[in-house]
């Protein structure tokens, strides 16, 4: 009996050091957020990033580019294409819902490629990438197929840690959230959301879980005409202050979070180096 215990202990270090090798998400540990007055900036996507930020820039679809003060650049749902540029991403992450959220042949030389599904059918993906400043995690969630079943963990809200902001991207969300996945998620200061009413979700199912995340900033994406894009804004105008900022980029900081929850539009706009 003893032979066996100690095998057990042995068993478990590795895992127990990897655990404490991790970085805890403060996004999980810390349920509050914190006010400030002024949240809009624009610059090219080669400028640096103020200190203490975060900038998104909305590419196309559902594909944003996240950039770190120090350089580091996330691209979600990535498809292949950001624009004519020159330019490799540290990371990007997929979700497999549709092509125009993935892509089989990722550059080879984008270092950390995050599939938001596993290699199994119906198996999650588990992703936890720290690169200092900025961490990348997902929580897995179901997607439908084309005939309506239910295919387990074909999605991730992928979740972007940096500058102390906790940054999501829903991805092609199908459902509302568990409560173990709001529980994962944790605290939420951006969000990007899928508005466009029925490929992913309908509208009020989408109202519902934005209005439980409590982000200060929605950015709406993977809306096909401002038909949709308007019908969802109405819904949530008595909840959120809207902003049409007519560009594709803001710059985000804790310290500058709007203290009334904020839609804000941003126009996609396709990445180039004569902005």
């Amino acid at each position: 009996m003893i032979r066996v215990i100690l095998a057990l202990v042995l068993m478990a270090l590795p895992a127990l050091s990897a655990a404490q090798d991790r970085r805890p998400s403060h996004c999980i540990a810390i349920a509050q957020t914190t006010p400030g007055i002024q949240y809009l900036h624009k610059a090219s996507f080669r400028a640096p990033v103020p200190e203490f930020s975060v900038r998104l820039r909305y590419v196309a679809h559902a594909s944003f580019l996240i950039q770190s003060e120090d350089g580091l650049s996330a691209v979600t749902d990535f498809t292949g294409f950001v624009g004519n540029v020159d330019f490799i991403p540290d990371v990007v992450t997929m979700n497999h819902a549709h092509s125009t959220h993935w892509t089989a042949n990722p550059d080879p030389a984008i270092p950390h490629v995050l599939r938001g599904w596993g290699e199994a059918f119906g198996e999650p993906a588990r992703h936890h990438l720290d690169l200092g400043s900025m961490v990348v995690r997902n929580v897995p969630t179901d997607i439908r197929s084309w005939d309506g079943a239910r295919k387990p963990n074909g999605n991730s809200i992928f979740v972007f840690e940096s500058a102390g902001l906790c940054i999501g991207h829903l991805g092609h969300l199908h459902h509302e959230p568990s409560d173990d996945q709001y529980a994962a998620l944790g605290r939420m200061d951006v969000v990007m959301a899928p508005v466009d009413g029925g490929y992913t979700m309908p509208l009020e199912n989408m109202m519902n879980v934005l209005r439980r995340l409590k982000a200060r900033i929605v950015i709406p994406m993977h809306w096909f005409a401002d038909g949709s894009l308007g019908r969802f804004l109405a819904g949530m105008e008595d909840d959120f202050e809207i902003i049409e900022t007519g560009g594709s980029e803001i710059t985000v900081s804790l310290r500058t979070l709007p203290e009334r929850p904020t839609i804000m539009v941003l126009r996609p706009s396709y990445l180039r180096d004569d902005e």
